[in-house]
């Protein structure tokens, strides 16, 4: 297996650092726009495990330009693309990778654009509907595009299809519920407001219409931060108060698993939930360039380049960072003894741990290690598949018990856990 990772950001970087433990690849080609970084994470990996032979390899690629992908894929022989860059480059990269001829990994999916006229009750185009539209291409090629193959979507997804195909005879709800106790603080011990992930992603996400799916209804939309629960996490992180936010996992399950409901719930908090408001009052989450006059001259420049530009880089928060993230799936319905059950599938992750282990904070972290271990799967042939898919498209033993295998016996070592629990909605 020959990989092309493009992005050498937070999770980018994760994934390669990730990777370096584990020997089921020829060569990663690690690359971004600033071949720096790439070159950066290399040099890292290389300082922690010794020279690695040329696995490792730096490159300049532009993300925007599909033909650009194809030719870096093809100088390299790459047989794998994995995408870590933002969803905005995703039609770029997943053409690009199409045309070389190789196989396809993301972590977050083609954007959508709200209903015209009705966006808070019907969607538009969806999370994922370009390159789903597009799987008769890649089925002609023989090849696997696996979509949204991170933490959520990705290891929710993995979460998903193992509760029902192992936990339950009748699913009435699949809930993607994703909470934190993280705090960033500055040199003097005040918190601040920077956001663990792309605040480019999290503004697209949180500010879109969410969507939930009922079998009896299909996909539908609510206005933004609608139906809020406080949800119990484990680990110490407690109540937090989640709210739905548009995500892949709705648009992804129920294409493959039976279920009657499929919701996303994010735990944001009041303060950010009104920062991201304001931010929407202001117009600084749009997208589209305005004519900006400084000393030098106009300058094209979108408003939430500017929101991104303007905070601190979620791949260098780690060290001021403290708490854990917990990412999983809440599954009700008839358990296969036929009584009712409730059940948390979740993964947590410890910033102090990552920080140490890694030096990646601990939500970057999480995403890259289940691309990694999707692609040691595909590589032995235990995942396989030709076309558009998702994770919950693909048996969930071999991902979880992969995952959770020390790592003295060829595992990951990331134990996930399984609680029965009564409802803690309120």
């Amino acid at each position: 297996m020959r990989i092309l990772l493009v992005g050498a950001g937070g999770v980018g970087d994760a994934i390669a650092k990730i990777a370096a433990r584990r020997s089921f690849f020829e060569t990663i080609v690690v690359s971004d726009y600033d071949p720096g970084r790439a070159e950066r994470t290399i040099a890292w990996i290389e300082a922690k495990h010794g020279p690695q032979g040329g696995r490792f390899v730096a490159a300049r690629i532009d993300a925007s330009d599909p033909d650009a992908v194809a030719a870096v894929a093809r100088e390299h022989g790459i047989t794998h693309v994995m995408n870590a860059v933002e969803p905005k480059f995703v039609p770029t990269v997943f053409a690009g990778a199409l045309a070389a001829g190789a196989h396809y990994l993301d972590m977050a999916m083609s954007l959508s654009e709200p209903h015209p006229t009705d966006p808070h009750r019907e969607p538009g185009v969806k999370l994922g509907d370009d390159q789903f539209a597009q799987a008769p291409d890649w089925e002609k090629a023989g090849r696997l595009a696996l979509v949204g193959m991170g933490v959520e979507p990705g290891l929710s997804d993995v979460f998903a299809r193992y509760a029902v195909d192992h936990l339950f005879s009748e699913v009435d709800e699949l809930g993607t519920r994703d909470g934190a106790n993280l705090v960033v603080r500055d040199e003097a011990g005040n918190e601040l407001f920077a956001p663990s992930f792309s605040i480019w992603t999290t503004i697209e996400e949180c500010l879109n219409p969410p969507v939930v799916w009922e079998k009896e209804r299909g996909w539908y939309t609510t206005e933004p931060f609608s139906e809020p629960e406080v949800f119990h996490f484990p680990e110490g992180i407690g109540p937090v108060e989640c709210v739905n936010v548009e995500h892949e996992e709705v648009l992804l399950m129920p294409r493959v698993l039976d279920a009657k409901r499929v919701t996303f719930k994010y735990g944001l908090g009041e303060e950010f939930i009104g920062i991201l408001k304001t931010l929407h009052r202001l117009g600084l989450d749009s997208t589209t360039p305005l004519t900006v006059r400084s000393g030098a001259g106009p300058v094209e420049v979108a408003p939430r380049d500017v929101v991104a530009a303007a905070l601190p880089d979620p791949a260098t928060i780690g060290p001021r960072m403290t708490g854990k993230t917990c990412a999983g799936v809440w599954v009700t319905g008839t358990g296969v003894d036929g009584n009712r059950r409730e059940v948390y599938l979740y993964h947590v992750s410890d910033n102090e741990w990552t920080m140490a282990e890694y030096e990646s904070q601990c939500v970057v972290w999480q995403t890259a290690l289940n691309p990694v271990i999707a692609l040691e799967l595909l590589a032995a042939g235990t995942w396989s598949g030709v076309g558009v898919m998702g994770p919950e498209a693909f048996d969930a033993e071999p991902f979880l018990e992969l995952m959770a295998r020390p790592e003295v016996e060829g595992g990951y070592g990331q134990k996930w856990g399984l609680e029965d629990r009564l409802a803690t909605t309120a």
